[in-house]
């Protein structure tokens, strides 16, 4: 591909919610920058339809800037996100969740910061989460203060692979995701993390502290319908099994990539998992008192037996309830001005 492949591929794994995606392209049309294209893969869902008109109009409305694609089958999260990178022709795949925005500015500071850095290959990103109304923020998530790069290897891995995990403003060098494609990970609901994984062992990441997305919190899950999500998941619930399937595809995940690149980071990927247990576990608090210790000892199971923090975020999260527990983060994050470290050390700057 030649040099002038437009800067950003914003890539849409759509799946229903067809009600939220004018907002969506709005709010990427309303950008400071114009160096992108928008790339919508439909994965077979009811509201085909729908979306296909609504991606009609703003392909009329905006030419040249919208390319919209229709799955023959359902290729369940994993597939689907896999691809977008296929279909996408930009220097980078810009992601966006199909129920989410793209706050301002967002673009503009994601370019500058990788032109003005070498060998960046994915960007690690300061998110909000809102319930309704974009206006009503009830948590913001920032893990460093200021901008900062991880070098390619072991500190940026280590650094984020747990924090790819929401696809909303995942920012991923295209080409060396393409390469990395597989359809071994399929299920796990987590592919983005064997793509940042493997592209994060030859090149950098960076940190930005600017907000980029805004991401709807309250929707219930799709996962469930595509032949490789069937019997892990159940649509509209996550399950106690869901959540422990999530996890345990992230650490396979983590393993085929030590193994394969001989970057020894699994143990720093549990660990770092376990020293912020709590979004595994948030939504399972209500269960029994014997269900959820058949959870925890599911996760005790799979080797987090191996790091206190687990065993404290699995008492104390069922004793005060996830609202309690939500807010008593939340004004930590306030004071610090981004999320707590546990047991997290601070990646090694590269080239600035």
């Amino acid at each position: 591909m030649s040099d002038k492949r437009k800067m950003f591929s914003i890539c849409i794994p759509s799946y229903n919610r067809a009600k939220y995606l004018a907002p969506l392209l709005d709010s990427i049309y309303v950008q400071d920058f114009e160096d992108f294209e928008i790339v919508i893969s439909e994965d077979l869902s009811k509201e085909r339809t729908e979306i296909a008109k609504i991606a009609a109009h703003y392909a009329d409305k905006y030419p040249n800037t919208l390319c919209y694609f229709e799955n023959s089958e359902n290729l369940g999260y994993d597939g689907n996100i896999r691809n977008l990178v296929k279909l996408a022709t930009g220097r980078f795949c810009f992601f966006m969740g199909n129920d989410d925005l793209m706050c301002e500015g967002a673009l503009r500071a994601v370019a500058d910061a990788i032109n003005l850095n070498k060998n960046i290959g994915f960007v690690l990103k300061s998110y909000a989460l809102f319930e309704g109304d974009v206006e009503n923020i009830q948590q913001t998530i920032k893990y460093f203060n200021q901008q900062e790069v991880m070098t390619a290897g072991f500190d940026a891995i280590s650094t984020c692979f747990r924090r790819s995990g929401v696809i909303s403003g995942f920012v991923i060098h295209r080409d060396a995701a393409h390469r990395a494609a597989t359809e071994e990970f399929d299920g796990t609901l987590f592919y983005q993390m064997h793509i940042v994984g493997d592209v994060l062992s030859t090149m950098n990441a960076i940190f930005l502290p600017n907000i980029l997305v805004s991401c709807r919190i309250g929707e219930l899950p799709e996962f469930g319908n595509s032949i490789k999500e069937k019997g892990k998941y159940v649509p509209g619930v996550y399950t106690p099994q869901a959540r422990l399937n999530m996890v345990g595809g992230a650490l396979k995940i983590a393993k085929a990539l030590e193994e394969r690149r001989g970057i020894i980071v699994y143990h720093a990927i549990m660990r770092d998992y376990a020293n912020y247990f709590f979004p595994y576990i948030r939504d399972q608090l209500t269960l029994p008192f014997q269900e959820f210790f058949k959870l925890y000892k599911s996760y005790f199971n799979l080797g987090f037996y191996r790091y206190p923090m687990f065993h404290i975020y699995c008492a104390v999260c069922y004793c005060l309830g996830e609202k309690r527990f939500d807010k008593m983060v939340e004004l930590i994050r306030k004071h610090l001005g981004r999320s707590p470290h546990l047991g997290f050390s601070k990646p090694k700057i590269g080239s600035r």
